[in-house]
């Protein structure tokens, strides 16, 4: 068990330090002037694509949610394994309740830990963007 939680905990460092370093790298800006045209209304028109582009609170803030459902999601798992096992074990199946608890400790890790990674990625997403303002 404590072997697991390192290795979530490493992979989850790993995660954040991955998405910063994406965050930062934004292409290079292009050396090329603009060109300028003898028309108005080719500066006024609008762009080709509509993009939507989310703010670094709002980004950081829905990472934050991701983590919070990853831990919930992994509760249940937790309890539901749990609830298994209990009722295994007053049934008399020790080994059954032992895998039924093991399942349920199992999917608890998977989901917390695909929630966080989740949530990391947003995170670093939404810090990244900001860093890259400046």
């Amino acid at each position: 068990m404590r072997r697991t939680f390192q290795t979530i905990c490493l992979a989850g460092a790993l995660l954040i330090f991955a998405a910063l370093a994406w965050g930062q790298s934004g292409g290079s800006p292009s050396s090329a002037p603009p060109q300028a045209t003898d028309t108005p209304s080719a500066n006024t028109s609008r762009p080709a694509s509509k993009e939507h582009v989310t703010g670094a609170g709002k980004e950081i803030g829905k990472g934050g949610e991701d983590i919070g459902k990853g831990v919930a999601q992994g509760t249940a798992d937790l309890a539901r394994g749990t609830a298994g096992g209990i009722g295994s074990l007053a049934r008399g199946r020790v080994g059954s309740a032992a895998g039924d608890l093991g399942k349920g400790v199992g999917g608890m890790s998977k989901t917390v830990a695909v929630g966080t990674a989740k949530g990391v990625g947003k995170i670093g997403k939404g810090i990244g963007g900001e860093f890259r303002k400046l």
